[in-house]
Formats: structure tokens, C-alpha cells, sequence
């Protein structure tokens, strides 16, 4: 499987490689747009897309005649995934290698099971540290509306 390929599962059709796909998409083989047309489509900045470009963590893209870049549906499920691992606060460079190990094919499952067995566990203590501050909050939130009800009810009384 390429970097940008994507593989159907019998559970439901569910894309293994990213989420559902997002509206305004074209049909596949029809699925030639523009770097405008995917900034538009993923918010991302046409400076990021050729950066992703540039330090491997898209592959290769395919240029029209005059030479601009016209990415397809699995370029957009590559975006989408990567755009999830930001979010889990991978570094970069463990994404680049992500695609690198996808790229080298079949024989590095391990290696990508193991890299995104890591980041889980990351994304778990980073919820787990979020909810202990979460609480706090709650118990700050609590201690100012039971402050500003004692308040209230002294003026009113």
C-alpha cells in the first residue's frame, strides 16, 4: 500500500486510513484539484501543502502539463490523517517517518504499529492530565457560583 492508498474494511466500508470522507468531494477519477481547491477543501495553507511536500511527509503529487500540482481523494485522506496525528501532538518528524514506513510497504507493520501504539499511549496521558485539570476547574467553577449566590442573596436579603 502506497502512503496515500487506503483500504476499505467489511466493518461498515470505513476508510482505514482516515475518516469519513468530507463533503464536496469529486468522484474518484475525477479527482484533479487544484492546490487552491485543496486549501479551500482542508484549510490548510498552500506554504503547509508544499511543506508536507517538501519534507516527505506527502508523496509525490501529480502535475498537470503546465506543471501544477493536482492532488486527488487519497491525497485528501492522506491530508485528513495527518492532520489527525497533529492533533495527537506527534512530532513531525515521527509523522515523516510514518510515511516513509508506509511508503517502504508491507514489511514495516510492526514498526508503524509500534509508532502509533506510542503516540495512543501519549494522547491517553495527555486526556488523562486534561481531566485532572478539567476538575480543578469544575471546582473552581462551583466554589465562584456558590460565592456569587451567598452574594446575591446577601444583597437581596
Amino acid at each position: 500500500m502506497t502512503v496515500t492508498e487506503t483500504e476499505t474494511t467489511t466493518e461498515g466500508g470505513a476508510d482505514s486510513c482516515a475518516g469519513p470522507r468530507q463533503g464536496n468531494r469529486r468522484p474518484d477519477g475525477a479527482d484533479k484539484y487544484t492546490i487552491s481547491e485543496v486549501v479551500a477543501l482542508t484549510g490548510l495553507t498552500a506554504h503547509t501543502l508544499r511543506w508536507y511536500e517538501r519534507i516527505g511527509l506527502m508523496p509525490h503529487i501529480d502535475r498537470s502539463h503546465t506543471g501544477q500540482r493536482r492532488y486527488s481523494n487519497r491525497d485528501l485522506d492522506w491530508l485528513d490523517l495527518v492532520g489527525k496525528l497533529r492533533l495527537t501532538g506527534m512530532p513531525v518528524a515521527d509523522m515523516v517517518r510514518y510515511a516513509e514506513l508506509v511508503r517502504a510497504g508491507d514489511d514495516t507493520y510492526t514498526e508503524r504499529f509500534e509508532l502509533l501504539r506510542q503516540t495512543r499511549e501519549d494522547v491517553l496521558s495527555r486526556i488523562a492530565e486534561l481531566q485532572g485539570t478539567l476538575a480543578v476547574l469544575d471546582r473552581k467553577l462551583g466554589f465562584y457560583a456558590d460565592a456569587g449566590r451567598a452574594l446575591a442573596s446577601e444583597r437581596t436579603g
